[in-house]
């Protein structure tokens, strides 16, 4: 963890030594051991502060340490909202302009020295703080254009105030878009119609409401001191290592109350079983970092981890052979599921370095080429084994603006063509090693942005193997998830391969990588398209229905005309779970399930001795 100023310490010591006002502790459930549920990511987490976030796998932690105002029922399908801490759906205006939202009274932060002994409860005020710290310029928050976009009355004001006169964000200044009605009661308003602004604002991820009392005693260490109202607090946290979360000892009485579909057999059982148990039902969470795929593989094997999530490609033959759980698997009782996400893997084009980027024709070309010299169906076969789909565009399976049927240049694997396009513009070999140069002789290498894993390797040699046959050399550039994802977002990359999960059923957020407001943001590519701004722009405005989806389509093929991304696959997830896990379902649209998963702990204790 970052450290904490000595003088920070001895007041966060003496504060410790306070009684809590009022705790109200967690009616314990009879059981002979505690209930852990034991996982690994595959990536490193950044921290867990929701305005800097915008990693995946930080995002799940803090998904479960806060709790936004809405949330996504956990089983049905393909999404229903229900309050969080909201204490109803919105009301909300005829022209979609004017949101109001009522808190549940009774809903308390976890006990933190912050609060200086007292039981802090949540109210409309600490939404408003957490809303405002993402306009604030000190916290550099990536999601900052995702909100900016709903243009809430009178808040770019303020933060346009601040960059000019360079002095601290004020947040007591009132907004008339961002109010605290009363203690309970918040209300938006929004300069422009947003029919999806509940997709916006749902999930605890990134817009769960954090106390300013706690920000302001942490400071720049905030990152490592998540205080929230969720089902669990940070109990330890060794970067890049380890992340063990436990039960909150206050937080308030919620039930599992999950709606399952009518032809949901599975889902109906499972809610029969569980419904009305007070939640979480788990006592604690313990994630390691293992991003080598086979030691995570082998741990899960020898039930060090209760769920294998995201089964490593290049074991998917062994475990599911033919889509099928292997005959070892299902006699110890593994369970399987399995589901093509809502997802895409990309390779972005930085379209401000002077090599791959720029709106020129030779430029454009240089992109195109390598595009459709990429053999996708080969990475499908080989490195994903089997488990993915072309992708035709940004847009991902379950998501509206998907198009099944829809087919462009983005999906198609031509060398020979992409070679012919090459020597069009001027990208040929002048001095005869081999190597095409650029149209005016300088040396054309590609910087390639990776990471230092097995996994990332095979994917390298695969690409390397596309480029030479296309006559353009690459040089593949090694660094942790985290720091080429710093980079990427300054500028500071030449191209890089990464993936996106959507965290909502709209279509449009998989827009943003297109659209300028998102350059520095989610528009890693930093492509500027006045055209593509315009539709973009009109597409949040309106409701669902044909003129929005002909705007999707305007939107994909001039982002597959331009090509900042190369759109890769979208990926079939098989998810293996140990018998003691019980009710794990994944999750399309949201980060949180911990809670409603339960452990048979004496089982899992069994297994493991």
């Amino acid at each position: 963890m970052p450290p904490v100023s000595p003088a920070r310490r001895a007041l966060l010591r003496s504060l410790l030594a306070l009684p809590a006002a009022g705790a109200v502790p967690v009616r314990a459930q009879p059981q002979s051991r505690p209930k852990v549920l034991r996982y690994a990511f595959e990536v490193s987490e950044t921290g867990f502060d929701p305005p800097q976030l915008v990693d995946l796998y930080s995002r799940i932690i803090t998904a479960h340490l806060f709790e936004g105002l809405y949330r996504y029922d956990y089983l049905a399908r393909p999404f229903k909202f229900k309050p969080a801490t909201a204490a109803a759906l919105p009301d909300v205006s005829d022209d979609f302009t004017v949101w109001t939202i009522r808190l549940r009274p009774g809903i308390f932060f976890q006990d933190d020295p912050a609060f200086r002994g007292a039981r802090r409860e949540l109210v409309a005020a600490d939404y408003v703080y957490s809303f405002k710290r993402f306009f604030d310029p000190r916290w550099k928050a990536p999601a900052y254009p995702t909100l900016a976009e709903l243009q809430i009355v009178g808040i770019d004001a303020l933060r346009d105030e601040v960059l000019k006169d360079k002095r601290p964000f004020d947040y007591d200044r009132p907004i008339e878009g961002l109010r605290a009605l009363d203690r309970y009661t918040l209300q938006f308003r929004l300069a422009q119609p947003r029919p999806r602004f509940l997709q916006v604002i749902a999930g605890g991820d990134l817009y769960g409401a954090v106390a300013r009392e706690v920000v302001e005693a942490y400071g720049d260490d905030i990152m490592s001191h998540p205080v929230g109202t969720g089902p669990f607090r940070l109990a330890e946290w060794r970067r890049s290592s380890k992340i063990v979360l436990e039960r909150n000892p206050t937080y308030r009485e919620a039930l599992w109350d999950e709606e399952p579909n009518d032809g949901d057999a599975e889902g109906r059982a499972l809610a029969q079983k569980l419904r009305g148990r007070r939640l979480p039902l788990i006592d604690r969470v313990e994630v390691s970092i293992v991003e080598e795929t086979q030691p995570r593989w082998l741990s899960f094997l020898n039930k060090q981890f209760d769920l294998m999530e995201r089964l490593p490609f290049e074991f998917v033959n062994i475990a599911v052979p033919n889509g099928k759980l292997a005959p070892n698997l299902a006699r110890l009782g593994v369970k399987m599921a399995r589901e093509l996400n809502s997802d895409v893997t990309i390779t972005l084009f930085n379209m401000e370095h002077p090599v791959v980027g720029g709106y020129t024709p030779e430029k454009v070309a240089l992109r195109r080429a390598i595009c459709l010299a990429i053999d996708i169906d080969q990475e499908i076969r080989l490195y994903w084994r089997g488990q993915a789909v072309p992708a035709q565009s940004p847009v991902a399976p379950h998501l509206s603006g998907y198009d099944p049927n829809f087919v462009s240049e983005n999906g198609e694997f031509n060398l020979a063509r992409a070679k012919a396009l090459l020597d069009m513009f001027g990208y040929v070999d002048r001095d005869g090693d081999g190597w095409r140069e650029q149209p005016d002789g300088s040396p054309l290498v590609l910087e390639w942005a990776t990471t230092p894993d097995q996994r990332a390797r095979q994917r390298d040699e695969l690409r390397r193997k596309d480029l030479t046959a296309l006559g353009i050399r690459i040089d593949f550039k090694p660094a942790k998830w985290p720091e080429n994802l710093k980079n990427a977002r300054a500028g500071k990359l030449m191209v890089w391969s990464l993936g996106y999960t959507s965290a909502a059923p709209d279509g449009q957020p998989a827009f943003d990588r297109g659209a300028s407001v998102h350059v520095g943001g989610q528009n890693l590519a930093r492509f500027r398209n006045k055209e593509f701004d315009a539709l973009y722009n009109r597409m949040r405005s309106i409701p669902d229905g044909p003129e929005r989806e002909r705007l999707f389509l305007e939107g994909k093929r001039l982002l597959i005309a331009y090509a900042p991304y190369k759109y890769h696959v979208h990926r079939i997830l098989t998810d293996l779970a140990h018998p003691w896990l019980i009710g794990f379902r994944r999750q399309l649209f949201s980060q949180e399930w911990w809670q409603y998963v339960d452990i048979d702990a004496d089982a899992q204790a069994r297994a493991v001795t």
